[in-house]
């Protein structure tokens, strides 16, 4: 075999092998889902209707969104819940945007009796998010409110 066949093989095959390892490396980088515009909103019971806590958030993944899990905690139990932790925790309902996309709203509605017993004061929202893929991502404090001090139906 001759030294310039022997040369162009192997420039060939370092070229081939730069390539292949390349595209694995895309097609390994992972892909995790994204949690975006979360907001918190308290609404105070009264004597004609129950309270709610409403949090919205807009997660994405290209491979789709399974779903969304969410709690809400004071900050003064300085609780500060894991992945794990949320991974039993209530599900937001969540709306297809686009196939990428989805805006998630968990609702949780309020007595007056809860909201008595409530600590006042911050609250944050942990979620997690889960992509149709399986991927999931973790934001401890995903969103923070208040719940003022006084009567429920001061608040």
């Amino acid at each position: 075999m001759s030294k310039r066949i022997l040369v162009s093989s192997l420039i060939g095959a370092a070229a081939l092998g730069a390539v292949a390892a390349g595209g694995l490396a895309m097609a390994s980088t992972p892909t995790v889902p994204i949690l975006e515009n979360g907001s918190a909103h308290y609404a105070a019971p009264s004597d004609a209707a129950a309270g709610t806590l409403v949090f919205t958030a807009d997660v994405s993944d290209d491979s789709g969104v399974r779903g969304l899990k969410v709690l809400a905690w004071p900050a003064s139990s300085k609780l500060d819940p894991t992945e794990a932790e949320l991974r039993s925790v209530e599900d937001a309902t969540c709306l297809r945007i686009t196939a990428e996309t989805s805006r998630c709203t968990y609702t949780l509605r309020i007595t007056e009796e809860e909201a008595a017993g409530a600590a006042t004061g911050t609250w944050y929202v942990s979620a997690l998010a889960t992509a149709e893929g399986g991927d999931t991502t973790f934001v401890p404090r995903a969103a923070a409110f208040e719940l003022p001090e006084g009567p429920a139906d001061a608040r």
